[in-house]
């Protein structure tokens, strides 16, 4: 056991007095008399406050009070914009989980602030970089990021959450900095913050495009892996999370002392002022101190044997222990797993997201490896105490929940598992839709049920269409304009020798690797793009839209640019190169399922009428005009296939119980190489229609069509008709 002796931290740092404090809320909590200090940290034997100056000087507060493992007290006459930090002793017995060191500044898991960002320098680990199983003792405050003493106080006016339904959601991914570091019509001085965001540039682009919510990549406080600094590289995405309560510091144009809590709390506002929703993407099931030899920035130093799963005892003869570097259980991919499990972990991830909607007014959240958070001594439980407490919380189940269903390890994969209230990413839609339209699929049958909802994967336990997020890319892996541009990854800038990213990319270059001249190339390209979009935008349940594939964003083949701070990742603005013609499908799309409540139904398609006599509410046809029979479904060959969906009336009844009656619409999609012959079919509800959205050149929106008539539909691609 090791302990602080005066001799070591007293100096140069000055001691002062403290009042007991209480042991909540946890954090820092300002009032004018004074701040209010409590953090976890049960097996600790000492916790300091370190208060600091503007210029750096150091002032430390020694802790006297502990209850329910909880070390708080209250400083008289602290100021807002306080910089502070803890150094915590204990024992030093890695193996054990017990890795106290106060000689290491540690951030405060609750600060609704943090300023700075850590350096690359051997202070920031608490061992000895050679000797791993000793501890450092070189101080680290100089080169790690400090919490922030802030007051949350904002003027929300009449501002809520939106509570928009699933079923009229569209899901927009992007990057704070990424969206507008080079929009030219974004202040310069906010271009890559949180302002930025809130420029009518942004929101309405938008609104112009249909989409109806953001999904923001992580905005808690992240610091780059000391790996990537090495390098001379960051963490761009920001899957390094450090600080559960704070919006990243980078983020904000006006400073990080408080700042960027306010500047925030202005984004949420501006969007919701423009119909918009606000989704956190979250990153509770790691963190940002990596592997057991990784740096102790925060949660390693107050409670590491609590906060992550450790390699759990196997019965030996001589009960050893596993190595020092070898304690944690890792099946993020990261270093560590968060152990949700620990009901002192519990209450911080829970803390932390009712802060988000209660605080800052974020209406949902995505949770980065979602099934890493189940575990409960290594196994998934979809009982666990995180998911039921989420569930049965007054605040929280009304939000939106989104599960990534995966984590790093192959029972990890739980898709179509995770219970009400939440909805998944599915990535079976995905490769289905990549599949079909790079000519690879056996057939229609599983791309029918992909455009349908995904009924196999949600239907059998009560669930709805709209339990399936659905998308064709996201922020990893290709952008759309590389999906139909690359056979093969291309991350050479990464450093990592192109070993880093999928090689599962489902991708098809249509000719040529890259970017080329060549006119056809680039026409079927960019027609193949906007199938995929329309495609996306028409299918049942939610459709997310990685920003910037509306025009054609590119990473030059690089499917893994986490690293990439810098015009790979940022959208270019510009309209000389931008996909105008996909953007305008993609508008038009979305228009057109925002108007018809047929393309976004809350029920699950039957396969029969709604009504007596009526139309079936789903038919699937067979380019001959034809209902698709028993062979049909198992023709391996098929590459062409048209979905009628029925608007007279619709299963789902209307807010008062009405019955609710909309157009009814044809969708044909044709990923066959070449052109089809359809036969549009007759019957006693659809006599005559008009193409309301096309890929093929041929067929302009306005233009009529009839029962019988025989279309050509060019190879690889989608017409949409609508009744008249």
């Amino acid at each position: 056991m090791s302990r602080v002796t005066p001799g070591i931290w007293s100096h140069p740092g000055q001691h002062s007095a403290i009042w007991p404090g209480r042991n909540y809320p946890l954090g820092s909590t300002w009032s004018e008399e004074a701040t209010n200090f409590a953090v976890h940290a049960p097996a600790a034997t000492g916790v300091t406050v370190c208060l600091f100056d503007e210029h750096g000087g150091e002032k430390r507060h020694q802790l006297t009070e502990q209850s329910l493992g909880i070390w708080h007290g209250a400083i008289p006459g602290v100021a807002l914009g306080t910089t502070y930090g803890y150094r915590v002793d204990g024992p030093w017995q890695p193996d054990q989980g017990l890795r106290f060191n106060p000689a290491k500044l540690l951030l405060d898991p609750s600060a609704r602030a943090i300023s700075g960002t850590i350096t690359d320098d051997p202070a920031i680990y608490a061992h000895q970089l050679e000797e791993p199983e000793h501890r450092n003792d070189t101080d680290s405050s100089p080169y790690v990021p400090r919490s922030v003493v802030v007051d949350d106080t904002f003027d929300w006016g009449a501002d809520a959450p939106l509570r928009r339904r699933w079923r009229d959601t569209v899901i927009y991914e992007m990057h704070v900095k990424g969206m507008t570091a080079l929009h030219d019509r974004v202040p310069e001085e906010l271009r890559g913050t949180y302002a930025g965001l809130a420029t009518p540039a942004v929101t309405d682009y938008l609104n112009d495009l249909g989409v109806t919510a953001v999904e923001l990549l992580p905005i808690h406080q992240f610091v780059s892996e000391p790996r990537l600094l090495e390098n001379d590289q960051v963490n761009y995405w920001g899957y390094n999370t450090i600080g559960y309560f704070a919006p990243h510091n980078a983020y904000s144009s006006a400073g990080d002392r408080g700042q960027q809590v306010s500047e925030f709390k202005a984004m949420v506002k501006a969007f919701h002022d423009a119909g918009l929703e606000v989704i956190l993407d979250v990153v509770y099931n790691h963190t940002a101190e990596g592997g057991a030899l990784g740096p102790s920035l925060s949660f390693r130093g107050l409670d590491d044997r609590g906060f992550y799963q450790r390699v759990l005892p196997t019965p030996t003869d001589d009960d050893s222990r596993p190595p020092f570097d070898d304690t944690y259980w890792d099946v993020t991919g990261c270093g560590n797993t968060v152990d949700a499990s620990n009901p002192p972990v519990l209450r911080l991830i829970l803390d932390s997201l009712r802060y988000w909607v209660t605080e800052m007014h974020v209406d949902g959240f995505r949770f980065d490896l979602a099934s890493a958070l189940t575990r409960v001594r290594q196994e998934v439980d979809m009982d666990c105490h995180l998911l039921t407490a989420i569930g049965q919380d007054p605040i929280l189940r009304h939000v939106k929940l989104i599960a990534e269903p995966w984590d790093a390890s192959m029972d990890g994969y739980r898709v179509g598992e995770f219970p009400p209230p939440w909805v998944e990413w599915n990535d079976q839609y995905r490769d289905t839709i990549r599949d079909f339209w790079r000519g690879h699929s056996s057939g229609i049958r599983t791309v029918a049920t992909r455009l349908a909802g995904s009924s196999d994967l949600y239907a059998d336990d009560g669930r709805s269409p709209y339990s399936t997020v659905n998308f064709v890319t996201a922020h990893d892996g290709f952008t759309l304009r590389d999906l139909v541009t690359y056979d093969h990854k291309h991350n050479e800038s990464n450093g990592e020798d192109n070993r880093d990213g999928t090689d599962n990319n489902r991708s098809w270059n249509h000719g040529v690797e890259g970017e080329t001249d060549d006119a056809d190339i680039v026409g079927l390209r960019r027609r193949q793009a906007a199938n995929l979009m329309a495609t996306l935008c028409l299918s049942n349940g939610v459709p997310m839209l990685t920003a910037g594939d509306e025009r054609g964003r590119t990473q030059g083949g690089n499917n893994n640019a986490y690293s990439h701070d810098d015009e790979t990742s940022w959208i270019d603005w510009r309209p000389d190169d931008a996909w105008l013609d996909v953007y305008e499908i993609t508008k038009t799309a979305l228009r057109l399922r925002r108007e018809h409540p047929a393309l976004r139904q809350r029920h699950w398609f039957e396969g029969r009428p709604a009504i007596q006599d009526g139309p079936k509410d789903l038919a699937w046809l067979h380019p001959s005009g034809r209902e698709m029979s028993a062979d049909d479904w198992f023709d391996e060959s098929l590459a062409i296939v048209g979905m009628f969906v029925s608007g007279a009336p619709l299963r789902s009844p209307g807010p008062r119980g009405e019955q609710q009656v909309d157009k009814s619409f044809m969708i044909w999609l044709n990923a066959a190489d070449g052109a089809a012959a359809l036969t549009l079919p007759e019957n006693a509800w659809v006599q005559a229609g008009e193409v309301v959205l096309s890929t093929d050149p041929a067929h302009v929106p306005g233009n009529a069509v009839k029962a019988g008539d025989e279309v050509e539909l060019a190879a690889r691609s989608v017409l949409v008709l609508r009744q008249t």
